[in-house]
């Protein structure tokens, strides 16, 4: 396990604001605060540093902002590098959101100065910040992503009132093939469907024991909705998080029939329909790439996109990489991982994606 960077912290009077690395003793105030500050989100809980680090094998580097002793902001950071992608730092990696969560500005700079430092002290190419506002207007911003968040509403038929009228035919169609939905206790379906579904996509897929460990980690705050047929056959799957009242499907995969079922609108109005019933407030529908099919999903269901800041701090490079399916080098990639056997992408592809954050 690698050390984390050491921070200095300067001496300062009461009520400036210091910065220092995180401890294991601060586990408790951190969760604490990520709990009830207005901008943390799920991926600023401290479960993903162990998750990161034991199964990604990439080097923390996490941040506490105190006044007066009290914690005003946290900054979770790691450090991607591999000779395919580049050397940045980043918060956060595999995470759609990340950057400072804190309670003032003045703490939320001291975390991005702090932060810099590090990047520099590191060698790094890049600092990348993932954020769904902007914090530093002078650095270069991606806009290839934007995020779909709507309203739950208190009353289930006036949640599938309010899916576009096309949209909502998808979803009585699913009622009407006879679909349910069920709890999975394990990731064993969900990875089945997913493993399959970004093969056909040309896609490296995560490792089964990454989905397990984010159940064991983050417990009834990660769940695995599966929708099967009558015959109780799986056809999609979808592991989501739970933060405050907020619900977010991140990982999905489906079988090759589920369009023809009408299975993934089913699934998530089936979540949906849950996390109404649980008293949610927020479906977060997460990230997606203008121009892209799930983009044009979500919209249809007549989520708004709201455009993330990604934002850059450019060190030992002129531009923002682009390391996604739509950057034109990477196609001829995606075409003959298409042509893997799927036990064979299975093995390979967690060694690949570990580096793509």
């Amino acid at each position: 396990m690698h050390a984390e960077m050491t921070v200095a912290t300067i001496s300062r009077p009461p009520g400036a604001v210091s910065v220092r690395p995180f401890s294991e003793s601060d586990t408790a105030r951190w969760e604490t605060f990520v709990a009830h500050c207005p901008t943390a989100t799920f991926f600023h809980r401290i479960g993903w540093r162990a998750i990161i680090q034991e199964h990604f094998h990439h080097r923390c580097h996490y941040l506490i902002a105190e006044r007066d002793g009290a914690v005003s902001g946290v900054l979770p950071l790691a450090e991607v590098k591999s000779r395919m992608f580049g050397h940045a730092l980043v918060s956060w990696p595999f995470a759609v959101y990340g950057g400072p969560a804190a309670n003032d500005g003045e703490s939320e700079q001291a975390l991005i100065n702090a932060a810099v430092a590090i990047a520099q002290q590191q060698g790094v190419e890049h600092l990348e910040l993932r954020d769904r506002e902007p914090r530093c207007p002078a650095w270069p911003r991606q806009d290839l992503y934007v995020t779909f968040r709507k309203e739950i509403f208190p009353d289930v038929d006036a949640n599938m009132l309010a899916i576009p009228r096309k949209q909502r035919a998808m979803v009585r169609k699913g009622i009407k093939h006879g679909l349910k939905s069920v709890i999975d206790n394990s990731v064993d379906r969900f990875f089945t469907l997913y493993s399959d579904n970004v093969h056909r996509h040309g896609t490296p897929p995560f490792s089964r024991g990454y989905f397990a460990q984010l159940t064991e980690v983050f417990g009834d705050r990660c769940e695995v909705l599966t929708v099967v047929d009558p015959s109780s056959r799986p056809l999609s799957s979808v592991l989501s998080f739970y933060f405050r009242d907020e619900v977010l499907p991140y990982y999905a995969g489906d079988a090759v029939d589920a369009r023809e079922l009408a299975a993934n609108d089913f699934k998530y109005w089936e979540l949906m329909r849950r996390g109404c019933e649980r008293g949610l407030r927020v479906f977060d529908y997460g990230r997606s790439k203008r121009g892209t099919g799930s983009y044009d999903f979500k919209k249809n269901w007549g989520f708004e996109p709201a455009a993330l800041s990604y934002e850059y701090r450019l060190l030992k490079r002129e531009r923002i990489p682009e390391n996604n399916p739509l950057n034109p080098k990477y196609r001829a990639f995606i075409a003959l991982w298409r042509r893997l056997p799927r036990p064979v992408a299975n093995f390979v592809g967690p060694m690949i994606v570990r580096n793509l954050g």
